[in-house]
């Protein structure tokens, strides 16, 4: 697990959002609950794009601030792994 720091910035048409320490994680909410799930899934989308691409993942900087945003909090990329996957046709019961 990574702790990477996530900001929102209010504005008149919801909620921006970004991972401060991974600038290529960003996106919007039309509240704050919503932009916070949308933040999930571009950090999620951003770092398998980036190892996918051979590419490494930023470290995690616990210093990093933006004096711009009105909210500051962690935001932890997880991940996981298997020993085998089990593809089961649609229709069949397993």
């Amino acid at each position: 697990m990574l702790c990477y720091k996530a900001g929102y910035k209010y504005v008149q048409t919801g909620v921006h959002a970004q991972v401060l320490d991974f600038p290529a994680a960003l996106t919007w909410g039309a509240d704050l609950d919503s932009a916070r799930k949308a933040l999930v899934g571009a950090l999620v989308d951003v770092a398998e794009t980036a190892l996918e691409s051979g590419q490494p993942l930023p470290i995690p900087d616990p210093m990093v601030t933006d004096a711009d945003v009105d909210i500051e909090e962690p935001i932890y990329l997880h991940f996981s792994a298997s020993s085998e996957v089990h593809e089961v046709p649609a229709g069949v019961v397993a």
